[in-house]
């Protein structure tokens, strides 16, 4: 059925480039840079690439990346209402980047010379694969038929919904970015300590345990789902485990996590290198939708 109005997103949502693609998903790139040289984000299209970038890193290259300015939306959202439909945005949550305020303000340009038709704008307040859960959702909506408002009202009422399960093995990326100290990262990285994170209400990273060991960690972590998941064990929704070079671990949590949660199927997606960028290797992630999350 032909619809009139585009789903679109932002290449955080940390799902394969080819799955969302062939959902008909439209999506506008974030860049890194490494050395001064500037590249695309482009959602671990090249496999090849992903396994550079992470060569890179272990070599002790400190990638930098860029929110999207407001021209880039202008640009990008143009080119989506020529088409002659409205348009629906998920845009990377507020908590992780300001592109947000970038987005709203080209919304506001662009309207000007569409007047006639819909631009929606919403911040998803996720993250990585968290977004793409949400993201998946909302185009599974799509399909069955519901309408733009229909989906916008499903985001709002949900996505702070969306837990967001996280931990690392190698500190010195969130040491840079100042969620976990110089010193504790350096203690930590030697020990083996493993902080154990999520995002609060407002799509914000917040260190809250840690644990000695991988093991524990990947305890903790599936324990969580267990305490906070909607039905607790009964729970039928998406669960999406995202890793940062990391399968080995990322399976042996799904492992775990489908041992117990006998309703539903997880899927293993790879973190692409704008979140890589700041919490490096070694960092695995749980989604899925639960009760609200902290203040």
């Amino acid at each position: 059925m032909e619809r009139n109005f585009i789903m679109s997103c932002e290449s955080t949502i940390d799902l394969d480039y080819y799955y969302i693609t062939n959902r008909n998903v439209s999506i506008i790139n974030y860049t890194y840079a490494i050395d001064g040289e500037i590249f695309i984000d482009d959602m671990n299209k090249d496999q090849n690439k992903i396994d550079e970038f992470f060569e890179l890193l272990k070599m002790g290259k400190m990638p930098s990346t860029s929110q999207i300015n407001k021209y880039q939306y202008i640009e990008y959202f143009t080119s989506l209402l020529k088409q002659g439909k409205d348009v629906f945005h998920l845009v990377f949550g507020s908590g992780m980047t300001p592109s947000i305020k970038n987005a709203l303000e080209a919304k506001e340009e662009v309207l000007k010379n569409f007047p006639n038709r819909r631009l929606e704008v919403i911040d998803s307040t996720c993250s990585s694969g968290g977004y793409g859960l949400l993201l998946d959702y909302c185009v599974d909506l799509f399909d069955e038929g519901k309408t733009i408002e229909e989906i916008v009202d499903f985001v709002e009422n949900n996505k702070r919904n969306v837990q967001h399960q996280f931990f690392a093995t190698d500190l010195k990326f969130f040491k840079r970015s100042g969620r976990v100290s110089w010193a504790s990262a350096s203690i930590g990285t030697i020990l083996g300590i493993c902080p154990i994170m999520r995002l609060n209400y407002d799509g914000k990273i917040v260190a809250y345990s840690k644990v000695r060991g991988k093991k524990k960690a990947l305890l903790e972590t599936y324990k969580v789902m267990e305490s906070k998941a909607k039905d607790g064990l009964n729970y039928t929704g998406k669960c999406f485990i995202s890793h940062s070079n990391a399968y080995s671990d990322a399976l042996l949590l799904k492992q775990m996590v489908e041992a117990n949660f006998k309703n539903i199927e997880v899927k293993i997606t790879q973190i692409g290198r704008i979140i890589s960028s700041h919490c490096g290797p070694g960092t695995v992630a749980l989604f899925f939708l639960g009760e609200e999350r902290i203040k």
